[in-house]
């Protein structure tokens, strides 16, 4: 029997970083880029751009050494804003603060700012060109990198510059692994997501419902790369976000008839999450929120390794 489509809701969540200076880390992603405290306890923060659930963002104090070498993890965390005229005025903010950018991009599907953050963490900062202007050749999309023209986009946010306003949110993932047959098979067989783009050189992307990508991979660090590391700044863990309990029940039991084994629901007061491990060892948390939400926030940051086995 054909296994069930991936509801087009899902999306990404929130990603979760470990920093070697809980304070340094938040004043880059408070002061330089605008998000607000929405939840803390001890060494962990959680940042939206509102300062409410749901978060783009979770930070956690490590006192762990980076790991030696490359390898498989984080290559940026993409941040979504809501619209082209925002992005310039947070580029102008970046500019006003000396912030240093890796990059500029236009993308075709999107107008993209490449950083890092102070534990070296890639960032893309970037807003949506209309869906109208995306170009479809059968299921894949049409995305390359072009040159992007910045004095345009500081005069598309006018004269004045602002933080990343209200409605920013995590828009895609991009990660570093050893094989993209590794990850096609984890995260389009035995998740769901749809592949939109296969041409890119070394690299795959993913999305559900359409869109150009909410999860990129890639080997341009090397075939073969070590798993990722479970100590030291980088990354946690990210979340997938999908509809209701329903679709997390038929997500994890998809998960099983794949062979990867996930932990239990959890409960993290407005959501439901569960763990799971992908073939190159990231922590991937897969949640659901409660209906209807609570008004005060109860929440209690995932953990390793809640229960999955983690890949080898």
């Amino acid at each position: 029997m054909a296994e069930a489509p991936l509801d087009p809701r899902t999306t990404v969540g929130h990603v979760h970083l470990r920093v070697a200076d809980l304070d340094r880390a938040l004043g880059f992603y408070r002061d330089a880029l605008g998000f607000r405290e929405a939840w803390r306890d001890g060494g962990t923060v959680m940042l939206s751009a509102d300062g409410r659930y749901p978060f783009a963002l979770g930070l956690t104090a490590t006192a762990d050494p980076a790991p030696p070498g490359r390898c498989c993890g984080l290559y940026h965390a993409a941040f979504l804003l809501p619209g082209r005229a925002a992005l310039g005025r947070l580029l102008r903010r970046l500019l006003e603060r000396d912030v240093p950018l890796d990059g500029a991009s236009d993308h075709l599907v999107s107008e993209a700012l490449y950083l890092r953050d102070p534990d070296g963490n890639g960032l893309e900062l970037y807003a949506d060109r209309p869906r109208e202007q995306w170009v479809w050749n059968g299921d894949q999309v049409d995305m390359t990198t072009r040159e992007l023209d910045l004095r345009d986009l500081l005069a598309a946010g006018g004269d004045r510059s602002a933080p990343a306003p209200d409605g920013t949110r995590l828009g895609h993932v991009h990660l570093r692994v050893s094989d993209l047959g590794r990850a096609e098979a984890f995260y389009h067989e035995a998740l769901g997501f749809d592949v939109t783009l296969r041409r890119y050189p070394g690299a795959l992307f993913m999305a559900a419902g359409g869109y150009h990508h909410h999860l990129g991979t890639n080997v341009w660090a090397g075939q073969g790369i070590p798993p990722a590391a479970t100590a030291g700044p980088g990354l946690a863990y990210f979340t997938i976000s999908l509809p209701g309990q329903a679709d997390l029940t038929r997500a994890i039991a998809r998960l099983a008839s794949h062979g990867s084994t996930s932990s239990a629901p959890a409960d993290y007061g407005p959501c439901l999450g569960a763990g799971v491990y992908d073939l190159d060892g990231i922590l991937v948390i897969l949640t659901a929120d409660h209906s209807p939400l609570p008004d005060q926030l109860a929440w209690r940051p995932a953990r390793e390794p809640l229960g999955a086995a983690r890949a080898t």
